[in-house]
């Protein structure tokens, strides 16, 4: 219970500061931010895996800083997307 209760505000805060460094307006509420933020987390350890190598599995996690750039690749994606 207690990993899923910090996942879950540990992708939060990932969420705020990937938002807070993408320029523009994302409208997104509590869910879609904690969402972007776990992701981001998933991302970023993807992104980690394929630059450095090692086990190339695409559920590994990151710390905070991965999961912040994870989560604004992901925001840019979206917005490219959008578009």
């Amino acid at each position: 219970m207690f990993n899923l209760c910090g996942w879950v505000i540990f992708g939060f805060f990932a969420g705020l500061i990937a938002r807070a460094i993408m320029p523009g307006r994302q409208s997104m509420g509590f869910l879609a931010t904690t969402a972007l933020g776990v992701a981001g987390s998933f991302t970023g350890g993807f992104i980690a895996s394929v630059i450095w190598g090692g086990s190339w599995r695409f559920f590994t996690s990151s710390g905070l800083i991965g999961s912040v750039l994870g989560a604004v690749v992901l925001l840019a994606l979206g917005r490219a997307l959008s578009k």
